[in-house]
């Protein structure tokens, strides 16, 4: 890893804490899943996930994003390690290990690190003590919420090794249940709250207040959307693996 290379590629320098490198990331890096929908392997050995996102500039979903972001703190003197979660969603709860976050040891304390759910980042967070964001459970695992309290995932404890993901990542990247094989999504925060989204040919935007307006772009505009607002430079549009079956 080339860590200026990495820094500058999400406007950070080697003399920024970790809350900054966090929200500096978030804000920088896509949640996208278009390797799905272009035939791409789903790649995360580190050296893979470096030069898709720092070299060419991509971004990825959770356990690409947390997977290349741990090398990053790793390499920055930090004692990195994975923790596994399930995702709570409108059809219910995920499978284990559907999402991978990180957390910090220090030596007396651990925190959780997240930059690749999507909908929200964590910030480095204590995970012993209630906060905004974090609320542990009686039998050891942590709810985690957005800062406006939506409901996220739950966390276990127990540290994992990077292999563990790998039958969980591989599902969510090909079988015809897994929602990220539905369509192509792309989505960024905005520096003033709200979220930029490109789904399939729909650029939506969200604006702080929840308000939402809604484009439907042609194959043209929609490469354009991808390079002008996402830095995401394709020769082709995504073409969903498994489109949703009608009801």
């Amino acid at each position: 890893m080339d860590v200026a290379t990495y820094l500058s590629r999400i406007g950070a320098d080697e003399n920024d804490d970790v809350a900054t490198l966090t929200e500096r990331h978030f804000h920088a890096v896509p949640f996208e899943n278009l390797s799905i929908h272009l035939g791409e392997t789903v790649d995360t050995r580190p050296e893979a996930l470096y030069d898709k996102i720092v070299v060419r500039r991509r971004g990825g979903f959770c356990y690409e994003l947390n997977g290349l972001f741990a090398w990053l703190l790793g390499e920055l003197g930090h004692d990195v390690r994975f923790l596994g979660g399930v995702v709570h969603t409108p059809d219910g709860d995920t499978a284990p290990l559907a999402h991978m976050a990180l957390s910090l040891h220090d030596g007396t304390s651990e925190r959780l690190v997240d930059v690749g759910f999507g909908g929200f980042m964590v910030p480095p967070t204590a995970l012993d003590a209630p906060s905004t964001q974090l609320e542990p459970q009686a039998d050891g695992d942590v709810e985690v919420r957005s800062p406006a309290g939506k409901t996220g995932y739950r966390l276990e404890r127990r540290e994992r090794s990077r292999a563990d993901f790998a039958p969980t990542c591989f599902w969510t990247a090909t079988h015809p249940d897994s929602g990220f094989t539905h369509g192509p999504t792309c989505t960024l925060p905005t520096r003033e709250g709200g979220r930029v989204t490109l789904a399939g040919a729909r650029l939506i935007r969200t604006a702080p207040d929840g308000t939402r307006t809604e484009d439907d772009l042609s194959d043209g505009e929609a490469l354009s959307a991808y390079r002008d607002v996402f830095g995401i430079t394709l020769d082709r549009l995504p073409v969903a693996l498994h489109p949703p079956q009608p009801a």
